[in-house]
């Protein structure tokens, strides 16, 4: 598979992610992640089209842990297929075992959202014994069932765009108006078209029918939360189009979380992180210290 380099000097303008940038070798390609400080581990994972970047207010606010966030293949500052038909759910989840096995991370933290719920809930459905703590924002768990018609309609507009406006999209899903500096780290990856492929692809991922590849990591990903007594936060935003209300399906489907209260982040889109950093990492902390009402 022929994959591209975002030069870092693409990165130079960033000014509010000081992070020391590390790299993990997968099938020749390089993956970006941030480790930061020390203490209770936490695994962040971001969907589309964002990066590592969506989790960096976390890292503050977050203290006594020590934060693992990667760059998906095809995404922040790790490499890029050049075929975006190179994509498929297994080659991503295969990087993130690589990842977790490679670090030998255990007792994990997970925060997942969009995509990074599908493959990180997926990653816990195959190595549940890895993972201490999981806590589910805006993402769902699809089994090969006919998708609504507005995600069709973004499956077909990604797919067919010339080149998908990253920073628009980044806007369009979230509340709050974001700086023009933050807007311009979610274009920084992507010099041109050319290195866009992974946005284009993730919609097409998402399983439709019974015999997609991907529905399988899914459906076990179901049947371990269906039996998850592990301490589990579901958190979902009152603004997202296309996910805000499936937190019941959720909280419904884990053990744990069946007294939970139902905490709905108000006044966010589908990406919460940048919207409600502050009030998302206030429940995480409560979550820590067994402090949330039940």
């Amino acid at each position: 598979m022929e994959f591209l380099k975002t030069n870092n000097s693409q990165f130079s303008r960033l000014s509010d992610y000081p992070f020391d940038a590390n790299y993990l070798e997968f099938k020749g390609m390089q993956m970006h992640y941030i480790d930061e400080n020390s203490g209770e581990l936490f695994l962040a994972l971001h969907g589309e089209p964002s990066w590592s970047y969506l989790y960096r207010k976390f890292v503050g606010l977050l203290p006594g842990t020590r934060f693992i966030a990667p760059d998906l293949i095809g995404f922040g500052k790790s490499d890029k297929l050049l075929n975006w038909e190179d994509y498929s759910f297994e080659f991503h989840f295969d990087s993130l075992s690589h990842f977790i096995q490679k670090l030998n991370l255990e007792n994990i933290n997970l925060i997942v959202q969009d995509w990074g719920g599908l493959l990180g809930l997926s990653l816990l459905g195959a190595y549940p014994e890895r993972f201490k703590r999981v806590i589910i924002m805006n993402t769902f768990l699809p089994k090969g069932k006919k998708l609504p018609i507005a995600f069709r309609l973004w499956q077909l507009f990604a797919k067919h765009h010339p080149s998908l406006p990253v920073s628009w999209i980044m806007q369009k899903l979230t509340v709050s108006e974001l700086s023009k500096e933050t807007l311009e780290a979610y274009k920084m990856p992507y010099p041109d078209k050319s290195y866009k492929g992974s946005v284009k692809a993730f919609p097409q991922l998402v399983p439709s029918n019974l015999v997609d590849p991907a529905v399988p990591y899914l459906l076990r990903a179901r049947e371990v939360l269906s039996e998850w007594n592990k301490p589990a936060l579901v958190m979902f935003s009152d603004k997202d189009s296309l996910f805000s209300g499936i937190e019941n399906f959720f909280l419904n489907l884990i053990p744990y979380c069946k007294n939970q209260p139902r905490i709905i982040i108000k006044n966010a889109g589908h990406f919460l992180q940048e919207d409600k950093a502050e009030e998302i990492c206030h429940y995480i902390r409560l979550f820590l210290e067994d402090k949330l009402p039940r």
